[in-house]
This record gives C-alpha cells, structure tokens and sequence, in this order.
C-alpha cells in the first residue's frame, strides 16, 4: 500500500487534512496531502516558493482576494510568506512542492 493509499483510509476517521513528506532533500521537499469533502487547511503562510498540484477531486485556494478553483492535474503557485487556505470541495489527494528560501 502506497503512502497516499494510506493517508486516504487515515483521513476518514479525522477531521483536519493529513499530510506525509514524500521526498525531502536539501533543495526541494514533496509533500502529499488528503482531504475529505469540506476539510480546510486553515490560513497559514510558508517561507518556501511552493506549487500546489491536485492529483484527484477539487479544491478550493485562496490567497488574499484570489480564489482558484483547482481540478486534477491543475496546479497553484504559492509565493513564500502569501497567506493562503486551502478547501476541500470534493475528497481530494493533492501534492505539494516546496523549494528552498
């Protein structure tokens, strides 16, 4: 069972989104993150440049008056230190990529 699978059977049993590190070195980090339907990653912010890539499902980014709508294989960047949110429309497995400062 892969990492993602069993983040996907955690998730039904909690109430905030679950993420596990999927590759992390000195210059970039993968994280992977699932969500149920209605799961929020509240406002928080990164120091890192960062792109959001959903794999399945919907979800909603905000960052500031911008909110995008993201479908599978559709992506959002996310500037270091922008505080953003992100909202599960459907349940949703998406990955995170993180450069360095």
């Amino acid at each position: 069972m892969s990492i993602i699978q069993k983040l996907q059977e955690q998730v039904l049993s909690t109430e905030h989104p679950l993420a596990k590190m999927l590759f992390d070195q000195p210059i970039s980090k993968v994280l992977g993150i699932v969500f149920k339907k209605g799961m929020i990653l509240k406002e928080h912010k990164t120091p890192y440049a960062s792109k959001l890539i959903v794999l399945s499902g919907k979800v909603k980014y905000t960052e500031m008056e911008r909110v995008v709508i993201l479908h599978p294989f559709e992506e959002a960047e996310i500037l270091p230190s922008k505080v953003h949110q992100v909202e599960a429309i459907d349940d949703a497995v998406c990955l995170l990529i993180q450069g360095n400062k």
